[in-house]
């Protein structure tokens, strides 16, 4: 069936005084014989909406082209049904509010975004939701912890159903030898009771959530909403199958073994925090020595955190621990001696109260580096540490205890010889081939491996910045200290914020939805396995483990893992694999559209594809301040720069583009690629188009890749108006007219 197109100009928001209004509406009716093409003042006022409604009632149109704002705004009113086609074509924050108004260059830029939108719109069909058979909306909670336990009471009180799975045969996970919580509710002094089994009681009074104690999960396959989980308990098998997953295994403490230099394993009187929890748990607190009351302690904290040698991070909750176990000693002896040895006190938010009040009641706080942990004749422990503030060494008094504030280590990463290490350029994973992989969490049967693939020391995260909770697999939620290094409250918000993301996948998924970060998607990549060569590209470097591999190692596209980022079809070299609204047909014809001048008018072009998460908001934000850029340049959004096949290079080339520059997230460490490696990726690719460039004797600086966060906004145009100025330098692209 033939489309019906329509294009609506909007003329507010300045764009009636930047641009030639009457030539662009001759670019659609001239050059694409549009037949249905409309001006409006306001078009996202009511009367703009009802034109465009009338058009759609009446069967005049069924595939709209918007010219006005950018996509990224507006959404809301301009949304329609979704068996109707939609392209916004972004003339003000990247044309009107960014380039001189009524100038040459400035109209023919406009001109060509309408060319291009056109044509994107002509090449996209509506979606048809991907819906698979026998959903579960039923919840698994791994970890039966004071995460595990708030995440399932918070899905289970929204009404789904729950599967709550713990190792030990009590709920409770670390918490169950915790004396007291830090304090937060006012006057955020004191150390709260724990209301351990008031909790567990209120978790056995729901229907709708069951709890396995003494179990393990054993095997999880499927995809979410058809997660097949086998679950052992005390010998016998359970299998369920369930939509998404909420991952609260928990951490471990850092091995206080490996902290001799501060004495533990030397000296019986040296233990560890959580040590001392069960201490004043059993109400037993003693020197371990001789059983002798304990009158004077010490606190040394960031034990093995960071520091280079252990634990290079913030293990987050240490410092609150042990004003907490400092207000412990103070309430049940105000005379007694507390030292805080520390590097630096970070008690954030109501936190700081308690610290404040720990300095009324008398404990001393030295910030320093411990020198020495030494037995003074008598039986009793001597500190020594250089002072920070003062600059000279300090000692304490004979001690009875010395506390270990020791880190935290997620469970999904730990070993004899936890060592953090960053990943290499190209890699995943940040753990040491001599750490023990815990491999008996989750048992997942991907091809990528059993677990969380893990990030920088050991933690399952996602996207730090952007997306908490979220994890490499879809439909899998880290939750509280397995996530990142936290205090109780904070584990507790975190698993609230998990299970409301586990709720969002179990309602999105049955609706053919994507989740993170292209929220409502409903493409999916559609395979078209007639020249298939079994290259294993897509299944290698999908980054979320949607594709598997059938027997004969053809791809199997798991559609509900499926994020939509189009790296699959960026990877694949036979061009198999497309979306029904984003193919690599579809942004090839896009990049043909454009209009390039010979190289006699000296306009020079220059293309840019542009992430969709970072660089792209970031042209609006610069043009949202009216930030001026190269009137040359030419932007095309993409999912990810992660999807560009290099077919679109050589299109541009052979067009005669003079320059085309790659606009994706950052990678790294500090990574902020929305999926995962797909910047990292295109970055890979560019450099083997430019080994290619230099062979054809064509200047491999033609092509440029840069990393971009949205923050950079500011930078931005200057980055652009650079490239322009040395695209100039080279001269027109050899192959412009042919």
């Amino acid at each position: 069936m033939s489309q019906k197109l329509g294009v609506y100009i909007c003329t507010g928001c300045g764009l009636g005084d930047a641009l030639d209004i009457e030539a662009l509406a001759d670019v659609a009716t001239a050059e694409f014989q549009v037949s249905t093409c409309r001006r409006n003042p306001i078009l996202c006022s009511q009367e703009g909406l009802e034109s465009i409604q009338q058009d759609l009632q009446g069967g005049a149109v069924d595939t709209l082209v918007i010219a006005a704002c950018s996509p990224r705004v507006m959404t809301d009113v301009f949304r329609f049904p979704e068996d109707k086609v939609l392209e916004r074509v972004n003339l003000r924050e990247q044309v009107a509010w960014s380039h001189s108004p009524q100038d040459e260059d400035t109209q023919m830029m406009a001109e060509d975004y309408l060319r291009m939108g056109i044509v994107r719109a002509r090449e996209s069909s509506p979606c048809t939701p991907f819906v698979g058979e026998d959903l579960s909306k039923k919840i698994l909670v791994v970890g039966g912890g004071l995460a595990g336990m708030t995440a399932a009471w918070e899905a289970a009180k929204g009404g789904y159903e729950v599967v709550l799975v713990e190792k030990e045969e009590q709920l409770g996970g670390y918490a169950r030898n915790l004396f007291k919580l830090p304090p937060h509710v006012p006057p955020y002094e004191s150390p709260l009771d724990l209301d351990l089994p008031q909790r567990v009681e209120a978790l056995s009074s729901l229907d709708n959530l069951r709890v396995l104690t003494g179990a393990q999960v054993s095997q999880i396959s499927g995809a979410p909403c058809m997660f097949h989980v086998h679950i052992t308990q005390n010998g016998s098998q359970v299998q369920e199958r369930v939509g998404a997953i909420v991952l609260a295994s928990g951490s471990v403490p850092y091995p206080p073994e490996k902290l001799s230099h501060l004495g533990f394993g030397q000296f019986p009187d040296v233990i560890t925090a959580p040590q001392l929890e069960q201490m004043f748990q059993s109400n037993s607190v003693k020197r371990p020595s001789n059983e002798a009351p304990v009158n004077s302690v010490a606190f040394i904290l960031c034990a093995g955190s960071r520091d280079p040698e252990h634990l290079p991070y913030c293990s987050s909750a240490c410092c609150v621990e042990s004003l907490k176990q400092a207000r412990y000693f103070k309430e049940a002896n105000p005379e007694s001696a507390v030292y805080v040895i520390y590097k630096d006190i970070r008690a954030h938010g109501t936190y700081e109260l308690l610290y404040k009040q720990l300095q009324k009641d008398g404990a001393f706080f030295v910030r320093g580096t411990v020198t020495g942990v030494e037995d003074d004749g008598s039986g009793q422990l001597v500190l020594s540490a250089d002072d920070v503030l003062t600059g000279s060494p300090v000692m304490t008094e004979p001690l009875d205890l010395v506390v270990l504030a020791t880190g935290m280590v997620p469970s999904t990463a730990f070993g004899e010889a936890f060592m953090a290490q960053s990943p290499q350029e190209g890699e995943e994973a940040a753990i040491p081939v001599d750490t023990i992989r815990a491999s008996n969490i989750l048992n997942l049967q991907y091809r990528q491996g059993p677990e969380l693939p893990t990030l920088k020391y050991g933690f399952p995260d996602s996207h730090f910045i952007c997306f908490p909770y979220e994890s490499r697999r879809t439909g899998i939620f880290p939750a509280g200290t397995v996530r990142a290094p936290m205090d109780y409250a904070t584990a507790m918000s975190d698993a609230t914020g998990a299970a409301l993301k586990a709720i969002q996948c179990v309602e999105m998924i049955p609706e053919g939805k994507a989740l993170h970060p292209r929220s409502g998607d409903l493409s999916y990549p559609e395979f078209f396995m007639q020249r298939c060569t079994q290259c294993k590209r897509c299944t290698e470097e999908c980054p979320f483990g949607a594709i598997n591999e059938d027997e004969k190692a053809n791809p199997l596209p798991n559609p509900t893992r499926c994020r939509r980022c189009g790296v699959c079809m960026g990877a694949c070299p036979e061009r198999i694999i497309s979306f029904k609204n984003y193919s690599v047909g579809m942004i090839g014809n896009v990049i043909k559209s454009m209009h390039v001048p010979d190289e006699y008018e000296e306009k020079p072009r220059i293309l840019v594809l542009a992430c969709e998460n970072d660089a792209y908001p970031a042209l609006d934000m610069a043009g949202i301040r009216k930030l001026q850029h190269n009137a040359w340049v030419r932007v095309i959004s993409m999912r990810c720069l992660g999807s560009i096949n290099l077919i679109w290079i050589a299109d541009a080339l052979s067009k005669g583009i003079d320059g085309i520059l790659l606009l994706g997230c950052k990678h790294g460490d500090d990574y902020q690629c929305h999926f995962i490696k797909g910047s990292e990726l295109a970055n890979i690719r560019m450099s083997k188009i430019q080994e290619t460039l230099n062979r054809l004797v064509l200047e491999s600086e033609r092509v440029r890749v840069e990393q971009v966060s949205i923050t950079d906004h500011t930078e931005l145009p200057r980055l652009l108006d650079a490239f322009a100025e040395r695209v100039q330098e080279l001269g027109p692209n050899p192959y412009k007219g042919f």
